[in-house]
């Protein structure tokens, strides 16, 4: 149970219900996990979802890069929401199911593509070091490209404040999905 409570859609406020509206009628489909929480504050939704939008659905790095990033970030802060939001759609993409089931158990997950290494090492780097080094930011820019890298960080840095209000009001994953992350 989050600490909370789900809004009534039929009790929204006018800026609230057209923030709703908004969310419900894009890619995402409906308003669940953080963005239910944010919604009790509808400028703070309504910037979030914008921002959110651009990181998984208009950055520069294609889904198996950016789901991958995602699910670093949620395995860091333990999100079980957000692993289950993700785990299927970053298989999906493209990510190898060892890698994932690697990152998972917190072991260190094998790629055989570049750019998927350098963004593991780089999401789990900055989580974990708060920073990156000159070697791996280097290698970052060469693998990827430096417009590339600046929407990697920021996908880190959305998925952190997805991952932090989950946690924070103890947004439950999904009914029917088994914890993965303990």
């Amino acid at each position: 149970m989050s600490r909370i409570p789900p809004l009534d859609p039929d009790a929204l406020s006018e800026r609230q219900k057209q923030v709703y509206d908004a969310i419900a009628s894009g890619p995402r489909g409906g308003v669940r996990g953080p963005l239910a929480v944010w919604l009790n504050r509808p400028d703070l939704a309504d910037a979030a979802q914008a921002l959110g939008r651009y990181c998984r659905y208009d950055s520069l790095l294609e889904p198996r890069l950016s789901e991958l990033a995602i699910l670093a970030t949620a395995r860091v802060w333990a999100s079980e929401f957000e692993w289950a939001a993700h785990k299927a759609i970053a298989l999906k993409a493209g990510v190898p199911e060892a890698a994932v089931e690697a990152i998972r158990t917190g072991g260190e997950p094998i790629f055989e593509a570049e750019d998927q290494a350098v963004v593991y090492e780089f999401a789990k780097t900055l989580h974990v070091e708060r920073r990156v080094g000159d070697d791996l930011y280097a290698r970052a820019v060469k693998v990827l490209g430096q417009e590339a890298v600046v929407d990697l960080t920021g996908i880190l840095g959305y998925y952190t404040l997805i991952s932090m209000t989950i946690n924070v009001f103890e947004v439950p994953p999904p009914e029917g999905h088994v914890p993965e992350l303990a």
